[in-house]
């Protein structure tokens, strides 16, 4: 099933530019509306003014960290629906994903196949 890329919004928690530089390029040329913050202290904000249909959410980001703004993502009756990756090149990626309850990871470094791989598998509708 394919999805209609131009509806979806696709928000990325970052703090390394470059990485931030290549993830949009590569997410641009599918052709999603890439959104991106450096900082993660107003997540809730700012699912609100975005409306992702996605967010990758790095382990290390500054001020809260991504650990805690993914469960206050998931703890919130508004924004638990939304689909979170951990995006991240910390070895244990599959246990914090568990323990905070996100919806899947993305290790760095990546191959670009895979990444656009999962996260089109993400954005799929629920059946």
């Amino acid at each position: 099933m394919q999805v209609n890329n131009q509806d979806k919004c696709i928000l990325i928690y970052e703090d390394d530019e470059e990485i931030l530089f290549l993830c949009k390029t590569i997410l641009k040329k599918s052709r999603y509306r890439v959104e991106t913050s450096s900082r993660c202290d107003k997540v809730l904000t700012d699912i609100e003014r975005l409306q992702p249909d996605l967010i990758l959410m790095d382990l290390w980001i500054p001020e809260i960290g991504g650990e805690k703004a993914i469960s206050i993502i998931k703890s919130n009756a508004a924004t638990l629906h939304i689909p979170v990756l951990i995006f991240s090149a910390n070895a244990e990626l599959k246990e914090i994903c568990k323990r905070i309850g996100a919806d899947g990871y993305i290790q760095k470094p990546f191959d670009i196949h895979r990444f656009k791989q999962i996260i089109e598998e993400h954005l799929l509708p629920k059946r």
